[in-house]
């Protein structure tokens, strides 16, 4: 909250309606003297109608937006810069109100329209195969800058399209974030005033905080997982942070407990790098380790980005390994890389040094 920049040092300190909760939202219209209807009508002009301004509630009396533009704002983020792949994925980079950025990417195929969500500015977690584990967390991001994400990629849609899938899969950990997780996951799926999806509609992916995954199940979202290795040294050198938090055996365990409905599963994913947890002795054990949960296995072939060590695995290694899960009899799914050319596939969103940037991507400045 605080002092907006360049306001009267006299002015009071302005509300940001973006960031209040329904309860918050519920005292401020209370405050005013206001009918309690108001804070539905609100909210729905915030959600719904991805209000920027507060005199656009046009349902709300002159007086009362006058009154309400004297304490409140909306304040969006400050800008947001488009990258278009040649496979029509597009990288939108958020600008937030302290300088930090955000990425989130809208990925079309055939006919869903999924968009990745970040939950942190970076991430704490050491993934050596993830870009955004070199830029180390910056913070936490705050419920309406996850939402804004999403109001964003629906403001920069065209004619005709909708977004259809939504997963917690771009920077963070989003189990590491669950407070401010749990509230956007409220907003996006309240249906009186908020964007009124489905929980099934909704994949929350975690790096393995096994400790956690039972606060996922009451929102009614699903759940993915990622393994990424078969055996407790391997997953230490490719996920060190993750599995000090939890071994293998640990995860696992949580993975059985977990209190699926009965036509939900898991997803477990699976990153694929070249000579190291991509042999035939890897998919066996693989199959071993998952027997008897209820799960599908998306294996994701690693999506490089410069300075990093690991490499793709060749065609023929994926088919390979693919075929070995799927003769144990399970649900084994090889997820297709989008955007990797403007670096935008999974495990490349992060910093990189403007140089890079510019000879690699093709840039779309705009304003948000």
């Amino acid at each position: 909250m605080g002092h907006e920049k360049g306001s009267l040092p006299s002015r009071t300190a302005t509300t940001n309606l973006l960031a209040l909760d329904e309860e918050g939202m519920s005292r401020l219209v209370q405050q005013f003297g206001w009918p309690r209807y108001r804070t539905g009508q609100i909210l729905r002009w915030l959600y719904q109608r991805r209000a920027r301004d507060i005199n656009q509630m046009t349902n709300l009396g002159q007086a009362e937006r006058t009154a309400l533009a004297s304490q409140a704002t909306i304040p969006r983020a400050a800008g947001c810069t488009v990258f278009r792949s040649i496979d029509h994925t597009r990288k939108l980079v958020l600008t937030l109100n302290d300088g930090l950025t955000v990425e989130t990417v809208l990925i079309p195929d055939e006919d869903r329209l999924t968009l990745c969500v970040s939950t942190q500015v970076g991430c704490a977690l050491d993934c050596g195969f993830c870009l955004t584990g070199t830029m180390g967390l910056k913070r936490n991001l705050r419920p309406h800058e996850i939402m804004e994400q999403v109001l964003t990629a629906q403001d920069r849609l065209l004619p005709g399209e909708r977004i259809t899938n939504l997963v917690f899969m771009g920077m963070g950990e989003p189990l590491a974030n669950m407070e401010a997780l749990s509230e956007a996951i409220r907003r996006l799926t309240n249906k009186p005033w908020g964007l009124g999806w489905s929980p099934r509609r909704i994949t929350v992916s975690t790096a393995g905080l096994a400790a956690r995954l039972k606060d996922i199940a009451p929102l009614g979202v699903n759940l993915a997982i990622s393994l990424n290795a078969t055996t407790d040294d391997q997953r230490a050198s490719l996920m060190p942070a993750a599995n000090g938090i939890a071994s293998l055996k640990t995860l696992l365990a949580a993975c059985r407990r977990y209190p699926l409905p009965p036509t939900r599963r898991l997803t477990l994913e699976y990153v694929l790098l070249s000579g190291v947890n991509d042999q035939a002795d890897d998919a066996r054990r693989l199959t071993k380790l998952i027997r008897g949960i209820a799960c599908k296995i998306n294996l994701i072939p690693f999506n490089e980005f410069p300075g990093s060590p690991f490499r793709r695995p060749s065609e023929g290694d994926i088919s390979a390994f693919q075929a070995i899960v799927r003769q144990a009899g399970l649900d084994v799914f090889v997820r297709k890389s989008r955007g990797r050319d403007v670096l935008g596939a999974c495990g490349q969103l992060g910093n990189l040094s403007t140089e890079y940037t510019e000879r690699a991507l093709t840039q779309i400045e705009s304003r948000c």
